[in-house]
């Protein structure tokens, strides 16, 4: 599936663009929207950034008609008026296909904003509304907005009303939508929003009608899960989810640099992918920050251990996933609200930090072995840690040195896995480079290399 070869890049729209924070409230129109104002197209202007990267593929975040974030929709039929009409987003996603760009969707199936339209008809008209069905209703409490009826909202957040899946009427209206956006948008696949709080049989049954709808478009259309918590063979399958989020290793690659303890993002590779690991076969979304967490500039302790980073990123098992602006290394801090972690950008810049992750890139796209190939841990220490990844005929050594002095990883020498050393003529697949190698690898301070051997 294109998905394993692909390099994301997670695009936060209403924030890049530069988008009021709170959506219109003249409900003397269907969606309460204003007149739509294009900025959405300022993303067009990023293609050739893209392009330069070695992106394939965009993960939008939330794109439709919402109350303020994006999360909490009120149509999910038409983009957000302050980001443009549902032509001028279309006209984007034509200009990223051109370019060999895939486009992803946030799906935020398992709850709406108050301003969604079938709510409003709810608060309007109570147990008469034809869609009173379609969410938790109690209509002997009352909520604390005091509707005069209470309802479920996601993990007790009122602002996000849940809605009742088990309703056809609902699966219809969400079914409708998905199409409306392969009819309109092209899409190739949606990230579904807490994936982990939608039931297993709606997943399955969103899994059948996106596959048939796939087959129907002649292309393949992919399903990424945001999951916190380690569910992958409950959501992951050929009947469920393509893929998942990677949160337990953007954990472990942080703490490891902040920490100079290689222990910890190994333990997690070997878990998830090494011998009996419970992902051998599955390939998941992997990212060092999204518009939910920190910056991992902000993160990091030391800024030399970004490259780093996005070195091992690029180099585990699993879909790398970059976040705007992070690859030149912008800042945010969760604890500066959702602005410092979604900021409007005009332009996008090029870096020494971005020079080196499009190299990473490369190095992903030109070998098959990081793509799709087995792992191995071969040298783990505090501060260096040493690993294959490994396809039929084919081999890539990754190796990374945290600490701030050289260090000369011996064969057999002290290590939690047993080394038995490098032999022949590699090459260092970032810089072209050829070194024959004795046995022995020696590691600047702070850096990582990617090697393939070239002969005996």
């Amino acid at each position: 599936m294109w998905f394993n070869d692909a390099f994301f890049y997670q695009i936060y729209p209403l924030g890049l663009c530069g988008a009021p924070a709170e959506n219109s409230w003249d409900w003397s129109v269907w969606n309460g929207a204003a007149q739509p104002v294009n900025r959405i197209s300022r993303i067009s202007g990023w293609i050739p950034h893209l392009k330069r990267l070695g992106v394939n593929a965009v993960y939008f975040s939330p794109v439709f008609q919402s109350d303020s974030h994006g999360y909490d929709t009120r149509d999910y039929y038409t983009i957000d008026s302050r980001l443009g009409s549902n032509e001028d987003f279309a006209t984007v996603c034509r200009a990223l296909h051109d370019a060999g760009i895939k486009v992803v969707l946030d799906g935020v199936f398992n709850h709406t904003g108050r301003g969604f339209w079938a709510f409003r008809d709810v608060q309007e008209h109570r147990q008469q509304s034809a869609y009173k069905d379609w969410f938790h209703i109690d209509w002997s409490r009352n909520s604390d907005r005091n509707d005069g009826f209470w309802y479920e909202g996601w993990e007790g957040h009122y602002d996000l009303v849940k809605l009742n899946l088990e309703n056809p009427a609902v699966q219809e209206h969400i079914f409708g939508a998905i199409r409306k956006w392969s009819d309109l948008f092209g899409i190739d696949g949606i990230r579904l929003d807490v994936a982990y709080s939608l039931p297993e049989w709606f997943i399955q049954k969103l899994r059948a009608y996106t596959d048939s709808l796939g087959r129907e478009k002649g292309q393949e259309f992919v399903l990424i899960g945001e999951l916190i918590r380690d569910l992958y063979a409950q959501f992951i399958g050929p009947d469920k989810l393509h893929s998942c989020t990677g949160y337990e290793c953007y954990k472990g690659i942080y703490s490891s640099l902040n920490d100079i303890n290689f222990f910890e993002i190994a333990y997690s590779l070997n878990r998830l992918y090494g011998n009996n690991g419970i992902c051998r076969n599955m390939n998941l979304f992997n990212f060092v920050d999204n518009h939910d967490v920190e910056r991992i500039a902000s993160i990091l302790k030391n800024p030399a251990h970004i490259p780093l980073a996005y070195g091992l990123l690029f180099a585990i098992p699993g879909t790398p996933c970059v976040y705007y602006g992070s690859e030149w290394g912008i800042h945010g801090k969760k604890q500066d609200g959702d602005n410092a972690l979604r900021p409007a950008i005009e332009h996008p810049e090029w870096t020494a930090l971005t020079d080196n992750m499009a190299d990473f890139a490369r190095v992903r796209q030109e070998n098959s072995a990081l793509r799709g190939g087995t792992y191995r841990q071969l040298f783990l220490t505090n501060g260096q840690f040493i690993f294959s990844r490994n396809t039929p005929g084919t081999e890539v050594i990754v190796a990374l040195n945290a600490s701030g002095s050289p260090y000369t990883v011996n064969p057999c020498g002290q290590s939690y896995a047993r080394f038995d050393g490098l032999y022949g003529t590699y090459r260092n697949l970032l810089t072209g480079g050829i070194s024959r190698y004795n046995g022995s690898v020696s590691l600047l301070p702070e850096s990582i290399l990617y090697l393939s051997r070239t002969g005996s």
